[in-house]
């Protein structure tokens, strides 16, 4: 059986595998998530293939320092109306971006890569539609004040198996994708390359 290894420090994506039955090693990606995300930008890449491109980035560079593992690289972008919206970086920000999209509909770019010896072996992007409902200024300071560090550990400032599931009116998509990692094409996918058995 081949090794596998996860290219990332996300608790969510380890529980998640962790739940599933896989054993793993976790070696969280350097790479300069700025500077990929600028020179996406820069080819006009949409969200999805900038998601692609970042969850490449983790599981090649992760993938070199370990030769004939498995390496499993994901990210996760949020759009709204196009634009890009990175991770806050402190409370002020958060209750920012969540006014933004308080009533309004956005777009959660979940996106996964396999890779072994620093070749890309296969990739999948998810995209879900998350609404978030027109909730209160008295619930919002509430959430604000309950929901601790998963606002600055999700992208949207939310954790949706939590207390943030009561942000939202309406999902489609897969549920695991909105936690980080579109878990059952990723199980087909360790399948066929060996990682896990048929």
């Amino acid at each position: 059986m081949t090794s596998l290894v996860l290219a990332s420090g996300s608790p969510a994506r380890a529980r998640l595998l962790t739940a599933a039955g896989l054993v793993f090693e976790i070696v969280p990606a350097d790479v300069d998530e700025t500077a990929l995300k600028r020179e996406s930008a820069a080819r006009n890449h949409n969200p999805a293939a900038t998601a692609c491109s970042l969850a490449a980035a983790k599981a090649g560079s992760v993938a070199q320092l370990h030769p004939d593992a498995i390496v499993l690289g994901a990210d996760q972008l949020l759009s709204l109306d196009g634009e890009i919206i990175s991770k806050c970086q402190d409370a002020n920000q958060a209750s920012s971006l969540l006014r933004r999209l308080r009533g309004r509909t956005h777009e959660l770019v979940t996106a996964a890569v396999l890779a072994r010896n620093g070749i890309r072996l296969w990739d999948h992007v998810d995209i879900c539609r998350m609404t978030m409902r027109r909730f209160s200024e008295l619930f919002l300071e509430d959430y604000l004040s309950r929901a601790g560090a998963a606002l600055v550990q999700s992208v949207g400032c939310y954790e949706f198996e939590g207390l943030g599931a009561q942000l939202f009116e309406h999902v489609e998509g897969d549920f695991f994708s909105v936690l980080g990692l579109p878990l059952l094409p990723v199980l087909g996918a360790l399948r066929e390359y060996g990682a896990i058995p048929q």
